[in-house]
């Protein structure tokens, strides 16, 4: 990795409170190195990670990307209750789910209109809406 990639990871991880551990960065410079945001699974960042010639395990990834999530770097968004999905763009936004290549991409917000929403329960708030507009090509 370049300088500037090594540079955004550790920015990155300074704006989340984050320790820059080795795994971390390698993570970190993956993920936001060059400047795009990016919809990532444990598993594909961790064939990211053995491809930059990174050895890191699953089990260390799934765990970074969790930290990084609660550090408010990230946001996972479940697709079918089974798979995660992790995105470095943390503002609300609606995405699209391609069924057959089970790809996640970002889809425009400017023409979603969520005019009401049900009342929270006695003792909770909405902390978020996630909106995933599944597509399947005709």
């Amino acid at each position: 990795m370049g300088t500037g990639e090594v540079k955004r990871g550790s920015e990155w991880l300074a704006g989340g409170g984050l320790r820059p551990t080795r795994q971390r960065l390698a993570l970190a410079e993956l993920l936001v190195g060059d400047g795009k945001n990016r919809h990532v699974t444990a598993e594909s960042l961790f064939e990211a990670c053995r491809d930059a010639g990174e050895r890191v395990s699953l089990a260390t990834v799934y765990n970074t990307l969790k930290a990084f999530c609660d550090a408010g770097l990230m946001r996972e968004i479940v697709v079918d209750g089974s798979r995660s999905y992790f995105d470095t763009y943390t503002a609300d936004h609606p995405h699209f789910f391609w069924e057959d290549t089970h790809q996640l991409t970002d889809a425009p917000a400017t023409d979603l209109e969520i005019s009401k929403l049900p009342q929270a329960p006695d003792g909770a708030e909405i902390a978020s809406v996630d909106v995933v507009i599944r597509l399947r090509r005709t």
